[in-house]
């Protein structure tokens, strides 16, 4: 069955556009053609997925423009593609971080006739299929332009906290859980660190593209790593936040659905005294060494750093939570929750675990294994770690130093 994200039937074809619903990731190219019909021309592309598309025409020169978010293009060989004789030249390519673009240059006035861009629910594989009606050049100068869209239309650029390495980008850590000697949860022959992996560095590169994070992992490849080295490799890292990734079993019940979970408060009392005993301190609060203050100096630190820290963590479950509902439509029936995981007990850091669902329900199991849905998760998260970004960034300048 096929599921159609888009059918213009003249809403925006007074605009000289067409709008796609919400859908996430990087899409590939797979086929396509532009070919001459009656009364002006068609357009098909083949992609690996459905992703944010739009559509519209320009004049002075003439042209047809679909933006995208975003189309890998390689293997697109514009003279093979084109086949119409009222387009003279096909270009396509990266436009900016996160967006790619399609530009047909034509040799008459023409407007959007249709478009519509289907998903295949089975494979996930989408179909953009597009018609140019040839047009007086009054009625298609009326009906070209691009209309404001928040998903393309970038604002402008606005100021950030400069990174730990001067590139003013955010600094994210994630962190896959399990690895190696520890395979995490398992079912039918699937192991909770290879999904988790997996997912990570689609998120890296879903973060990439939008220009705006550097992101590094704590591990790259099946090979376990120490739960303190992982909040180690954050700070080494100048986290501005960290984000652990589990996917998580349970023996009895059933639980469907993602949650973010935070450090709890009595595990954060617990957690520092654990770590003020401890000889390595310069790894607790990032840029202070601690490892010259007596147990009692390293615990009123640390507790001044929590002082800030848990409401950030607080703040960035409740937008990670908000963007992955926003983006797949649920979550776990008790989405935000709080435990003593020791990898989220960075002091300085906001730091978050994030289980993305559980290998013991068929449902989330066919999820995780799911490219398309993977997509979906990885957008939501990147929409919540935006979210959280303008906001913490707002408040920053309240924040205790």
């Amino acid at each position: 069955m096929s599921r159609i994200l888009l059918l213009v039937a003249g809403l925006w074809l007074s605009a000289g556009a067409a709008l796609a619903q919400d859908a996430a990731g990087l899409a590939r190219f797979v086929a396509g053609a532009v070919q001459d019909a009656e009364g002006g021309a068609e357009l098909r592309l083949d992609l690996s997925q459905g992703v944010p598309w739009r559509a519209y025409t320009l004049a002075d020169p003439w042209r047809l423009v679909l933006d995208f978010r975003e189309v890998d293009w390689t293997g697109a060989e514009p003279d093979a593609l084109d086949a119409s004789a009222r387009v003279s030249e096909l270009r396509m390519g990266p436009l900016q971080p996160g967006w790619s673009r399609l530009v047909a240059l034509l040799d008459r006035p023409a407007a959007i006739g249709t478009a519509a861009l289907r998903v295949d629910g089975d494979g996930g594989t989408a179909r953009l299929e597009l018609t140019l009606r040839d047009m007086e050049e009054e009625a298609a100068r009326a009906a070209a332009g691009a209309p404001p869209d928040p998903r393309f239309d970038l604002p402008a650029p606005r100021a950030r906290r400069a990174a730990p390495d001067g590139s003013g980008l955010l600094m994210v850590v994630l962190d896959p859980g399990h690895g190696g000697i520890d395979p995490g949860a398992q079912r039918g022959g699937v192991d909770e660190a290879d999904l988790v992996l997996q997912f990570a560095r689609e998120l890296r590169d879903e973060l990439r593209r939008t220009g705006r994070y550097e992101v590094v992992l704590t591990r790259e490849t099946d090979v376990f790593v120490s739960l303190e080295a992982r909040v180690a490799a954050a700070h080494d890292a100048g986290a501005d936040l960290f984000l652990s990734l589990h996917a998580d079993a349970i023996e009895e019940g059933i639980a469907h659905g993602s949650s973010v979970y935070t450090l709890s408060e009595d595990a954060s009392d617990e957690a520092d005294a654990a770590l003020a005993e401890r000889h390595d301190r310069d790894d607790l609060l990032s840029g202070l060494d601690l490892s010259g203050a007596d147990d009692r100096v390293a615990r009123v630190l640390m507790d001044l750093a929590r002082l800030d820290n848990g409401p950030r963590s607080a703040a960035l479950a409740g937008h990670l939570v908000a963007g992955i509902k926003g983006a797949l439509g649920h979550v776990h029936r008790r989405p935000l929750r709080q435990a003593d995981f020791s990898v989220l007990k960075s002091a300085d850091i906001p730091s978050v675990l994030v289980e993305l669902g559980f290998l013991s329900t068929e449902r989330d199991l066919k999820n995780l294994q799911d490219p398309a849905w993977r997509a979906g998760m990885a957008a939501g998260i990147r929409d919540g770690i935006e979210a959280w970004a303008l906001e913490d960034a707002a408040l920053s300048r309240l924040r205790r130093q």
